[in-house]
């Protein structure tokens, strides 16, 4: 950090800027609350308050703000060069149906923060540095992943424009975008905003989605990779329906292949723990057929949904040859038939070694308490990495989880994270863009 501002500074910078991180946290909660917890729905009035506070604020402030074809909100402190590749920060603004006030807000949040810091400490920096706000990044509305950054780089799948459709109206992602004002023409012919080649690195603050850091003491983390994975949103096994006097042999009983399934794959994760392979495994949805089931009929229908994640390529593939695998095994034992409905995937996220090692220096020189973790959970920042994006990520303790109305981020930990960020910013964007 030779040459740079010294840690006392950056600390009181990040310091002086507490009072506006609670105020948005205060104004945003207030806008969005819907008992229990917040609600955001992603092209829908929660997230769009969201981005119009961000905006409004960033101008107040002095920041250039722009926006994208998928609605995407900039904040920028202009650089010296403004040809050379930008500094990227941020994350998501929407949130899971009543969910916590923190989740992927943190990180815009934080980012704004560190952006005044970076100000404070340097009015001019070498290169642009900006702040994004991201939609969609939440999966369960629309069961498509990463629709905000996606639609940034042109990537995001047009047929899903008008296939996924949002868990509370039934309406298409199409319909949703355009009601808010997306380019929704654009987005199908591929067009894109952000240009990978034009971006230095992209760094994603985050609270940690498992009890890791509390279950350590420490406040922070700095990130080692994201998971990649596929889903299965709506799988249905059909068997018969038949009475409940029917002796077993008779039987096409769709629960208990649900059950098999269910718990084959159970031991597919135990195995891969015990040979050290990190992979999680979920199966969010698992019921019968409301409209037949009943306590003396053998159900003939079964729903579930299946997302499966690893941080390894190869990894993910032979999980996934075992999926269908032992479907075929169930099947043929229990007379019964998967249709395992349309597939969905994402990346794995590796982290950039030199990101990495940037973020972990800005941690030991401010005297921070931290540890390297592997992020459980897919985020926003593993489709930087997918376009080729040098990524990093700082997590956030965080207490009872996410994606529930319990979140309980402290704001000392968050500004420990806070400190981080602009640490890297004031490194990596007074760096000379010469060459």
């Amino acid at each position: 950090m030779a040459g740079l501002a010294p840690p006392t500074q950056i600390i009181s910078a990040v310091t002086a800027t507490r009072p506006m991180v609670e105020a948005l946290f205060d104004e945003l909660r207030g806008a969005t609350l819907d008992h229990p917890g917040v609600t955001r729905a992603p092209y829908g009035e929660g997230e769009a308050f969201a981005h119009a506070m961000l905006a409004r604020k960033a101008r107040a402030l002095g920041y250039e703000v722009s926006h994208d074809l998928a609605l995407n909100t900039y904040v920028t402190l202009p650089g010296r060069d403004r040809s050379a590749p930008v500094l990227m920060t941020g994350s998501h603004l929407d949130s899971v149906p009543h969910g916590g006030n923190y989740d992927g807000a943190a990180g815009v949040v934080a980012g704004l923060a560190a952006l005044q810091a970076l100000r404070a400490l340097c009015p001019q920096p070498e290169r642009d540095v900006t702040v994004m706000a991201i939609r969609a990044e939440e999966s369960v509305w629309f069961q498509v992943s990463y629709v905000g950054s996606r639609g940034a780089f042109g990537i995001l799948p047009p047929a899903a424009l008008d296939s996924a459709t949002r868990i509370d109206s039934g309406r298409s992602l199409a319909s949703h975008m355009a009601d808010q004002g997306a380019d929704v023409a654009a987005l199908r012919e591929g067009r894109r905003h952000l240009d990978p080649a034009r971006i230095a690195s992209f760094v994603e603050l985050h609270i940690e989605q498992a009890p890791s850091l509390l279950e350590a003491g420490r406040p922070i983390a700095v990130g080692t990779g994201i998971p990649g994975n596929f889903r299965y949103p709506d799988i249905t096994i059909s068997g018969e329906q038949a009475h409940v006097g029917l002796p077993r042999r008779f039987r096409r009983d769709a629960a208990l292949a649900g059950a098999d399934f269910a718990t084959g794959m159970d031991r597919i994760w135990e195995e891969h723990e015990a040979a050290g392979i990190p992979m999680a495994t979920t199966i969010g949805r698992f019921h019968t057929d409301a409209a037949l089931h009943g306590m003396t009929s053998v159900p003939g229908r079964f729903l579930m949904s299946l997302d499966v994640r690893a941080y390894d390529e190869a990894v993910l593939a032979a999980l996934e040859r075992r999926v269908l695998t032992m479907v075929a095994e169930i099947e043929s034992r229990r007379g019964v038939r998967f249709d395992l409905g349309a597939r969905a995937s994402a990346p794995v996220g590796p982290v950039a070694p030199l990101v990495r090692e940037c973020l972990e220096r800005q941690a030991i020189a401010h005297g921070l308490d931290w540890q390297p973790l592997g992020s459980p959970a897919s985020h926003d920042a593993a489709t930087f990495a997918a376009m080729g994006v040098p990524m990093g990520m700082v997590f956030v303790r965080n207490a009872n989880g996410s994606h529930n109305p319990d979140e309980a981020m402290d704001i000392d930990d968050l500004m420990a994270g806070i400190t981080i960020l602009a640490g890297w910013m004031l490194e990596s964007a007074t760096a000379s863009t010469a060459g």
